[in-house]
């Protein structure tokens, strides 16, 4: 079954005719919310709003190891993260869709492994691609048969938040090899991975990075929520397509 966990801007899905909802207990505490499950186009899939659903929930409070852990409890395989990001490549603008295939962790004590505690060995995860390539063109699929444009591939750097970063953080990203600045994208990729799911994320660039275009200055919150209202309803379409791409397989 296919998982979709949605970001900022897409704390609900228009789209889903949904059946129920299912309050799920991990050993890692609580999720962002109950699993919502449902259909879409007739096929069913379950949603997750990461930050809650009201938004409630900051990008370094997220429980990301329980809302994982949820998901796999429910036999999910597959799983979209839907991600609001900021665009430090100049072909980044807002509005643009992006596959990023690689990430940057900057993060800082956020629980970021279930190979831990309780005596387990000592265990190491090959990272070298953090992201199921399967549903990297999965997602690029669903965006060509929905008409979308986006960019293929790109460097996902993964910030702590809340705050957004200053001009010179964004150009150390930038020296560093980031194409795209967000917050929730670690350590979301390596749970799916350790615990095996097929896990890629559709970046939405929300803004200009720190310093960059229109937020050379100031970044504003304003223009972010216009844009992921307009981009996120582009989403929702891609995800209609991928659901069908899916089951018919």
């Amino acid at each position: 079954m296919l998982a979709i966990i949605g970001g900022t801007g897409l704390t609900q899905l228009a789209n889903l005719e949904i059946t129920h909802r299912q309050v799920i207990r991990t050993p890692y505490g609580e999720p962002s919310g109950a699993l919502t499950f449902g259909k879409i186009r007739e096929h069913s899939v379950i949603f997750l709003a990461r930050h809650g659903y009201g938004h409630t929930i900051a990008p370094h409070e997220v429980n990301y190891r329980a809302n994982i852990w949820a998901l796999h409890a429910q036999k999910v395989t597959k799983v979209v993260s839907v991600a609001a990001v900021g665009g430090i490549h100049p072909d980044l603008i807002p509005g643009t869709i992006v596959v990023p295939d690689q990430i940057i962790d900057y993060t800082h004590g956020r629980l970021n492994s279930y190979l831990e505690g309780n005596g387990k060995p000592v265990t190491h995860m090959d990272f070298t691609e953090p992201y199921c390539e399967a549903m990297r063109q999965r997602c690029m699929e669903g965006l060509r048969d929905a008409g979308e444009k986006y960019i293929e591939g790109g460097v996902y750097a993964t910030v702590q938040g809340p705050r957004l970063e200053t001009k010179a953080e964004i150009d150390r990203l930038d020296r560093d090899g980031a194409t795209m600045v967000g917050m929730t994208g670690m350590p979301e990729a390596a749970l799916a991975k350790e615990l095996g799911l097929c896990y890629a994320t559709i970046g939405v660039v929300a803004n200009y990075a720190a310093g960059r275009g229109s937020s050379l200055h100031s970044i504003s919150y304003e223009e972010i929520d216009r844009v992921l209202q307009q981009t996120m309803q582009r989403v929702r379409t891609v995800l209609e397509h991928m659901v069908d791409l899916d089951n018919a397989d």
